[in-house]
């Protein structure tokens, strides 16, 4: 058996429910919080938790689809792989160990 982990193991299903369950909490509370379902106001309670369920179960959908996107985008054999240069630099960079150019330019013709 190998040590290296499987694309199951970086989904685990029951935390990304979770986390989207999580968030939907919070968006139905701070959308029922500030439309006022919690007032003594009846014909407002109403109307509020029915927009917070709404808001909630948005997000919920936004969330799990999110996070099943990005992670759709790790290749799992490199998530142990460290970086030992920087990301974001193209493998044809000749400078990518970081030293200063001199100034001195190989081929003055080239200049614009």
């Amino acid at each position: 058996m190998t040590d290296k982990p499987t694309r199951r193991d970086l989904m685990k299903p029951v935390q990304l429910l979770g986390f989207a369950f999580a968030a939907a909490l919070f968006a139905g509370f701070v959308t029922a919080l500030s439309t006022g379902g919690f007032t003594e106001q009846t014909s407002i309670v109403g109307s509020a938790w029915r927009l917070a369920a709404i808001v909630a179960g948005i997000v919920f959908i936004v969330v799990l689809l999110s996070l099943a996107l990005l992670l759709l985008v790790v290749d799992p054999r490199e998530v142990e792989k460290g970086a030992d240069r920087p990301v974001l630099y193209n493998d044809a960079d000749p400078d990518v160990d970081g030293d200063a150019d001199d100034g001195t330019d190989p081929d003055p013709d080239t200049r614009s």
